[in-house]
């Protein structure tokens, strides 16, 4: 008997639709050069049974596509994922998802499985993107054995470093739709979230074509040279 068996994750159990489809998923794209309307973006917010990275689970997804300068309403995305043995933190009151809905919702592996379908190999974008490139990294991990290899860009860096003159360099998702006077309706779950990032990000984009920033590859080196900056130590 090995000893340091029980230190090794278990292998998720796909029957061999489900593998199938998890095979035949297409890899990530790096941004190239294109011009950065045609560019397919997916906005994704999650709704999650906590903030604890290490813990808590994905309850919900909600993704809407960017594409040719546009929301495009005919792709849209939102699942609720059944979670049988989740304890429920406060956030429950803000996002809604009770035990009922949870317990009604799709099995996480197709869920996952639809998902990333959806996504394609498009890059994703996210307000505060580390921890939901964090959770959906680690639940795809857990459900099917995928590792996340996709671009993610953090909208809450390109707003600033697109309009710094707002001074909301740590601001939240509420702060910018006031700033811009942006008209959303229902709010605090993952599809409605989507969609007002979505709708922020349409204005980031055309500021940065006003910028001459043209192309995908070229928003991420400004973004990362911004960050770098950010981080350097001051003297």
């Amino acid at each position: 008997m090995n000893l340091f068996g029980w230190l090794r994750t278990a292998k998720p159990h796909l029957d061999a639709t489900q593998q199938q489809r998890l095979a035949q998923l297409p890899q990530p794209v790096a941004l190239g050069d294109a011009a950065l309307r045609s560019q397919r973006w997916v906005v994704l917010d999650l709704e999650t049974s906590g903030l604890n990275l290490n813990r808590d689970q994905v309850l919900s997804i909600g993704a809407v596509v960017i594409e040719d300068g546009a929301v495009d309403f005919s792709q849209m995305f939102e699942r609720t994922l059944q979670r049988a043995e989740t304890k429920l933190s406060p956030s429950v009151l803000i996002h809604g998802l009770g035990p009922s809905a949870i317990a009604a919702g799709s099995d996480p592996v197709d869920a996952l499985l639809d998902f990333m379908e959806f996504v394609g190999d498009s890059p994703l974008l996210a307000f505060h993107a580390r921890f939901d490139q964090h959770m959906l990294a680690r639940a795809l991990k857990d459900s099917l054995g995928y590792r996340l290899a996709h671009t993610f860009l953090d909208v809450a860096d390109i707003a600033p470093l697109l309009y710094p003159e707002a001074l909301l360099r740590e601001a939240g998702l509420d702060d910018w739709i006031d700033h811009f006077h942006l008209q959303v309706g229902e709010r605090h779950h993952a599809s409605a979230d989507a969609l007002a990032t979505a709708e922020l990000m349409l204005i980031l984009l055309s500021r940065a074509r006003q910028q001459h920033i043209d192309t995908p590859r070229a928003l991420q080196a400004r973004l990362s040279q911004w960050k770098r900056r950010k981080q350097a130590p001051s003297f």
